[in-house]
């Protein structure tokens, strides 16, 4: 039974993250996946190929809407469906290879097959030919990250009631989809396929699309996606979903009571996720799950087990690759006797529809419900002479501040690159900075950073003066 000094089981941003930092602290390290590429569903069925699918959209969205105005004009504009699939496949391969070569210039074994615990040192792991062979390590990180969620009465088939994995692997255009969830997935998916023309509705549950995020985001969010034609059902219970064989129906509730129906080519599933800890043989060890099938951890990360750590989406919270990243880093480091830090306040999220949404530190729901008093500072694009030049005038910034000393207390932007623009944002959260002296720092004209200096001037209490 070969031993290790730290073995991690799941290789999604959070497992190779921890196994890198692991044997650059010099300790002999070993990682497992199920699967045959690295990379977890972030890689393979997640944040890559997404983004990949979100860009090429983009692109021919633009192409059709937006390139007149800039004086380009095609005789003819087709959408080569394979060829927009092929590509994402590409982005992910290039980027599962540069993993693999992270493990080998680390010399990080890797262990291919599913692991179950035997006990709370040892790890067995079943390979696909269903051998068996047991691990030991002093430590053990559990990052076997999540899985689609679904409601209770719905069944997830794989083949017309489908998620966002099965999305990604489409081998033709679909004409009609129905999205249920209009969170994070669920918009970006609604954004993909309505771009190349298929017809998308999105059905939620809650007042406003991104709800977890500041609200104002999401009203803004639903009038330009509403614009741009999708048709979004906000308010809205699903009670039951059916499979009809080339068809689907989705039937739902409004606030009344009264029932509608939706019939579609496919269904997606975007509800969320949920701690994927099945098949890991938890009940062999002491580790303790909370009632929602998260595994329980302290500050530390570490179980209630001594040597059994936990990060990422399977310990619950913000279910974001970074924030898989920085508990790895932080894990790691805690075993190794440093002191890192986390401050979860300070990680961002962000949602890469067009406009972009991102947003660090409090929203403005929350500092009302904590009973904290705030200063607003909000600033539109549409006044943003870059944003005038792109043609990208949607959105605004908004800042809120604390009123005695002028700390910044969150950051909400829908708009041009809000996904890069926020981190000037995490800067000045992490590290306390006012609002005057983000303001009074120089940013380069024209850019659409310019939108966040005069957000923050008005926060701090002083009139725009940019245009």
């Amino acid at each position: 039974m070969e031993q290790f000094d730290i073995l991690v089981i799941g290789s999604g941003p959070g497992g190779y993250v921890a196994a890198i930092r692991s044997a650059q602290l010099g300790y002999k390290t070993a990682i497992i996946e199920k699967y045959n590429t690295l990379g977890g569903t972030c890689t393979n069925v997640g944040c890559i190929p997404t983004k990949a699918l979100l860009d090429s959209t983009h692109h021919y969205h633009d192409a059709i809407h937006q390139y007149s105005a800039h004086g380009i004009s095609f005789d003819s504009i087709q959408l080569n469906f394979e060829q927009l699939y092929k590509r994402k496949e590409g982005v992910v391969l290039k980027t599962t290879q540069g993993l693999d070569y992270l493990m080998n210039k680390n010399k990080i074994t890797r262990i291919l097959g599913t692991a179950s615990f035997i006990n709370n040192n040892t790890v067995e792991v079943t390979d696909n030919n269903q051998q068996k062979v047991s691990y030991t390590a002093n430590k053990i990180i559990v990052a076997t990250g999540s899985k689609p969620a679904t409601l209770p009465n719905v069944t997830i088939d794989k083949k017309r009631i489908i998620t966002s994995t099965e999305a990604l692997a489409f081998t033709e255009q679909p004409k009609s989809i129905t999205i249920i969830g209009g969170g994070v997935i669920g918009v970006e998916m609604a954004s993909i396929f309505h771009r190349i023309g298929t017809k998308v509705t999105i059905v939620e549950y809650a007042d406003f699309l991104i709800n977890t995020m500041d609200h104002e985001l999401g009203k803004s969010l639903y009038k330009i996606l509403n614009k741009q034609g999708i048709d979004i059902q906000l308010g809205k219970s699903v009670y039951e979903v059916t499979n009809l064989g080339t068809t689907t129906e989705v039937h739902y509730k409004d606030k009344n009571g009264e029932s509608h129906s939706i019939t579609s080519e496919y269904v997606l599933m975007a509800v969320g996720r949920k701690a994927y800890t099945t098949g890991l043989g938890l009940e062999n060890t002491d580790v303790q799950l909370d009632n929602r099938g998260n595994i329980i951890v302290d500050t530390n990360l570490k179980t209630n087990v001594d040597t059994i750590y936990a990060i990422g989406d399977v310990i619950g919270g913000a279910m974001l690759a970074h924030k898989a990243e920085e508990e790895a880093v932080y894990v790691i480091e805690r075993i190794n006797g440093q002191k890192p830090h986390i401050n979860y306040n300070a990680i961002p999220g962000v949602v890469y529809t067009w406009p972009e949404v991102a947003s660090v530190g409090k929203t403005e729901e929350q500092l009302k419900i904590e009973g904290i008093n705030y200063n607003t500072g909000k600033f539109p694009f549409s006044a943003n002479a870059r944003a005038r030049a792109g043609m990208d005038t949607d959105g605004f910034v908004k800042v809120l501040t604390d009123p005695k000393y002028g700390e910044i207390l969150g950051v909400h932007i829908i708009g041009a690159r809000a996904a890069d623009l926020i981190a000037q944002a995490v800067v000045g959260l992490e590290y306390e900075v006012t609002a005057s002296d983000m303001a009074n720092i120089s940013y380069a004209h024209p850019t659409y950073s310019e939108v966040l200096k005069e957000a923050y001037t008005i926060a701090s209490g002083r009139p725009s003066v940019n245009i």
